[in-house]
């Protein structure tokens, strides 16, 4: 086969197509870089999807640097050619980790350190939220700040130097109790995987708008991650969504490729710290507009962004606004549905533990972003992976 010249993924696609959004949506959880061609905006390339797959216009299309091409690829086929781990080694651990965020692959050097057989098991790309932050200045150690990219392949190099087995790309379906006294964890083509103790650290999810139009652009113009999709907005005018840090950072991110990026915050007021407000305001091509919320995404034109449907909280007055794509980033949902019929919930969705992170059953640990209470930054975030660690190594050597 002839290698892309141009040493990049290049995924051929439609808006309409379901395996598209599922396919990009996959490797934007692992954090893979991609170039997305649209066929239908950029026809002059359907000739090509057709020579590619033998006269066929299979999308998604994708074609790797070394010259293989995947028509219409499962997420096994993905991972398969991506190269990642999806089947661990052994069938029993000491300890198993759900999730492999911060929280998670804290816990796992510590405890693979203490000389227990440790696996990570997650289901999106290592690093978790973190590994999508653009800069990270206030993490203790790095004194002109890290990337969130940079610092999630450090830590996942850290673990791996210590031992750690890691699963990608591998989604947990159940965790149980076995009459033997230790755990069992089932990921999704069923298999097994026993265990002394688990530490629950699937993090959480970004929250969404809730509004007619949105899951049907989801990964086409609406999306939660700028280092991932911002790329797809150069010299076009974007919104963001959300007054906090978050939306704050990410919106000035955008500005690399974007050429106006607006900011509206439903609250009269931004919850954003003054120095990245001030950064903000120093931008010619940025507007933050308060006290607005979204009622619509108007969909037209085989699932397209036609409009966004505003309300001024303050009149109520309704308005159109024309972008080309919009980022969502109003908060966090707990990625805590596993347990939720298991163990104490509260009443908005984290998983309760005690003071050593124990759950109500013995051996489950929770900690990190998914637990109640936790402060979801990436340095506390760090803490409670140790700390769960910890405990966790005192808990295996009493039950023996």
């Amino acid at each position: 086969m002839t290698e892309n010249e141009n040493k990049e993924i290049l995924i051929y696609s439609t808006t309409w197509c379901s395996d598209c959004k599922r396919a990009k949506k996959f490797l934007g959880e692992q954090r893979i870089a991609y170039v997305n061609i649209d066929i239908e905006e950029n026809p002059q390339y359907i000739t090509e999807v057709e020579r590619l797959n033998n006269g066929m216009r299979s999308v998604p299309t994708i074609v790797f640097p070394d010259g293989t091409i995947l028509s219409e690829p499962s997420n096994a086929e993905l991972a398969q050619k991506l190269g990642l781990q999806t089947v661990a080694q052994r069938k029993f651990y000491d300890v198993i980790i759900v999730g492999g965020g911060t929280t998670g692959l804290t816990a796992a050097i510590y405890l693979s350190r203490e000389g227990m057989d440790t696996l990570v098991i997650e289901r999106g790309a290592l690093g978790g939220q973190v590994g999508m932050t653009q800069m990270m200045d206030n993490f203790p150690g790095f004194d002109q700040g890290i990337s969130g990219s940079d610092f999630a392949d450090r830590l996942v190099r850290q673990a791996r130097r210590f031992g750690v087995e890691i699963l990608q790309a591998t989604e947990v379906i159940d965790i149980s109790k076995e009459e033997t006294g230790y755990l069992a964890v089932t990921t999704r083509g069923e298999k097994n995987y026993g265990c002394k103790a688990v530490l629950f650290a699937t993090g959480a999810r970004y929250r969404r708008l809730g509004v007619p139009g949105e899951d049907a652009l989801i990964g086409s113009q609406v999306h939660f991650c700028a280092t991932c999709d911002g790329a797809f907005y150069r010299d076009k005018k974007v919104l963001v969504v959300g007054g906090g840090n978050s939306g704050f950072e990410e919106g000035l991110y955008l500005t690399k490729f974007a050429r106006q990026v607006d900011i509206v915050e439903f609250m009269p007021q931004v919850r954003a710290s003054k120095l990245i407000q001030d950064k903000v305001a120093t931008m010619d091509n940025m507007k933050v507009t308060l006290n607005h919320s979204i009622k619509e995404l108007v969909v037209k034109d085989k699932n397209k962004l036609h409009k966004i449907i505003a309300i001024d909280r303050a009149n109520g007055t309704q308005k159109e606004w024309d972008y080309d794509g919009i980022f969502i980033f109003i908060g966090l949902e707990p990625n805590s549905d596993l347990l939720k019929d298991k163990v104490e919930i509260d009443t908005t969705g984290f998983v309760v533990t005690d003071k050593t992170l124990q759950t109500d059953i013995p051996g489950l640990y929770a900690a990190g972003d998914v637990r109640s209470g936790s402060t979801k930054q990436a340095a506390s975030a760090a803490g409670e992976g140790a700390t769960a660690a910890l405990m966790i190594r005192d808990y295996v050597r009493e039950i023996g």
